[in-house]
């Protein structure tokens, strides 16, 4: 090998490349000594600030119960790891109090654990917020806000001023004064307690002592105007939906008008230009407003009746969520503790809501109403289909009308139907989605909740 001035080196024992240590035995003492004393303090401050054993105590659960259903592998005891599968060992069979069910995390299958050594299914109740209650289950933290919690908060049943019959009906039609050719009508809103059951009870916003609130009947063309008088704990406006209005009546609150406070009224004034089935509802805190009730149908005829479908009945269906426990009522939505548990057509539930009675050959026109807030709901009817002749308040042409026996209704959204009554019988009008059909879980005479009967002769 030469070096740069081209003078021979010796050579190595390796070829080419002398690889004799260059280090000396006094630094080879002194690196061990430095690793020594750096292994000895992780050590020490792993002691002092961890936590290295992993016994049984570490492993239990508050209250003392182990973390079953997790073995570890295939050595761990019974006592700490049962039934934790993350090794390749056999399963323990599950022999401790299970606080983490359901956890397998090995490849092996392990038995149930035997019934009386399951944990007791905690009893959840409504629990409290300062002056607030909020529902079972709820999922707050330190950062929502409490504009929030009091949108997701029991009914104040401080503020409930009427209480209903329990055989009151919503959805009631009311009679405007007519002055000028202006037709007037008078709303109040309040907090009532309501009937959806014989035995269940609500805490309601309403509109006129009834929920749904009242109807309103109309002829295209006609000018309307009514009084709204806040008397709700909290401020709210009424949204005229999906009708063509000037922007300061269109009821939307903080954007097109200030909200109507509490004692005070606002007046809504306007010309109906379409025809066809809409409704009102709250517009402020809609989410928890229109949740617990303040909305109604309006329905308003054609000016040329020529090109409406005909129909022998007509019947509105109006959907709602509710949310009742241990007697306080909240505002049904989607998210941890506010689904609902009961659900009303028209303010009813089944077997509560209405019957239609018909006879063989004649016609209903059934009217569906998402006024609902969160939930979509297939509405099926029973005995043969029925032709879908007007959405969102616009009847289809003829060439655009088709047959069903179930449409999706969703919040918002109107579908006209015709069913024709072909056989002798009970026929069931109901949502699809099983729950829906329940009353606090349970089935009542057949059903519940989103059920009504429709009875031909």
């Amino acid at each position: 090998m030469n070096d740069h001035n081209g003078s021979q080196q010796p050579s190595s024992p390796h070829g080419e490349m002398d690889m004799t240590p260059k280090v000396s035995r006094p630094q080879v003492a002194a690196v061990t000594i430095l690793s020594v004393l750096a292994l000895a303090a992780g050590v020490g401050l792993a002691a002092q600030f961890g936590d290295l054993s992993m016994s049984a105590r570490n492993m239990q659960a508050p209250g003392g119960q182990n973390m079953s259903g997790m073995d570890m592998n295939s050595n761990a005891s019974a006592d700490t790891m049962s039934g934790m599968a993350m090794g390749g060992g056999a399963p323990s069979g599950g022999t401790g109090n299970p606080s983490m069910p359901g956890m397998n995390m090995g490849t092996s299958a392990s038995s149930p654990t035997p019934v009386s050594q399951l944990p007791t299914t905690p009893i959840q109740t409504p629990t409290k917020m300062g002056n607030l209650v909020m529902p079972p289950g709820m999922i707050m933290t330190q950062g929502m806000p409490m504009e929030a919690m009091q949108d997701m908060a029991a009914v104040d049943l401080s503020q409930v001023r009427y209480t209903a019959p329990a055989a009151a009906r919503g959805d009631q039609p009311l009679a405007p004064q007519v002055v000028n050719g202006v037709k007037v009508f008078n709303f109040e809103t309040s907090v009532i307690r309501w009937n959806i059951l014989p035995d269940v009870q609500v805490a309601a916003y309403a509109v006129n002592r009834q929920v749904p609130g009242p109807r309103l009947e109309l002829t295209q063309g006609d000018r309307v105007r009514i009084h709204v008088k806040n008397n709700l704990p909290e401020p709210t406006t009424i949204h005229w939906h999906g009708l063509i209005l000037p922007n300061g009546m269109d009821g939307a609150a903080n954007v097109t008008q200030k909200p109507i406070a509490p004692g005070e009224t606002f007046t809504y004034e306007f010309t109906v230009q379409q025809a066809g089935t809409y409704f009102y509802h709250s517009h402020k805190n809609p989410d928890r407003q229109q949740g617990l009730g303040l909305y109604g149908a309006l329905l308003v005829k054609p000016q040329d009746p020529a090109g409406e479908p005909k129909a022998d009945l007509d019947y509105t269906l109006q959907l709602q969520e509710w949310l009742q426990r241990d007697g306080y009522t909240f505002p049904a939505m989607i998210m941890e503790g506010a689904l609902p548990n009961f659900f009303t057509i028209n303010g009813k539930a089944y077997p509560a809501t209405d019957t239609i009675r018909m006879k063989v050959g004649q016609t209903v026109k059934l009217r569906f109403i998402g006024s609902n807030n969160n939930f979509v709901h297939p509405m099926h009817v029973h005995g043969g289909p029925f032709e879908v002749v007007a959405r969102d308040g616009e009847t289809l042409k003829e060439s655009a009308r088709f047959l069903a026996d179930t449409v999706n209704v969703g919040p918002g959204q109107r579908y006209d139907v015709l069913w024709k009554a072909r056989e002798k019988g009970t026929w069931l009008v109901h949502c699809h989605i099983p729950h829906h059909i329940t009353n606090d879980n349970v089935e009542v005479e057949g059903g519940g909740g989103l059920t009504m009967l429709i009875q031909v002769t």
